[in-house]
């Protein structure tokens, strides 16, 4: 599984962005799609994450009610639609994936076998 993420650029606070992650292969919509960043000096963090089917989403805290994640499984794409972006959103996006993933390790990063090459998201106060 290749992951190609895209959509990341320097937007003001309060403004959005949707970030999209294309992969390749024919089990994307076999697997369960995540959402990490990290920002300089940080450890890589969760951010969001949807299941194959798209029923469940799951989201950070520090996150919830501004960002949305989503999938297109005829697309082979997730997206994450970010609004209301503070500067502490400033971080290196990496979209992921992997078979092993299952309902209760969503958030762990370690579950997760296939990362994309990231996207910077730079918020400017």
């Amino acid at each position: 599984v290749q992951l190609q993420a895209s959509g990341g650029g320097l937007v003001q606070a309060g403004g959005s962005l949707r970030l999209s992650c294309a992969a390749s292969g024919r089990t994307f919509s076999s697997y369960t799609m995540g959402w990490f960043r990290q920002a300089p000096g940080m450890e890589r963090e969760f951010v969001a994450a949807i299941l194959r089917s798209g029923s469940s989403t799951f989201y950070a805290d520090s996150v919830k009610g501004r960002f949305t994640i989503s999938r297109d499984n005829a697309k082979n794409t997730v997206y994450l639609q970010m609004n209301s972006l503070k500067p502490e959103d400033t971080a290196v996006y990496y979209c992921a994936t992997g078979p092993r993933i299952i309902y209760s390790t969503v958030r762990a990063r370690g579950a997760y076998d296939y990362w994309g090459q990231g996207t910077q998201v730079t918020v400017s106060s």
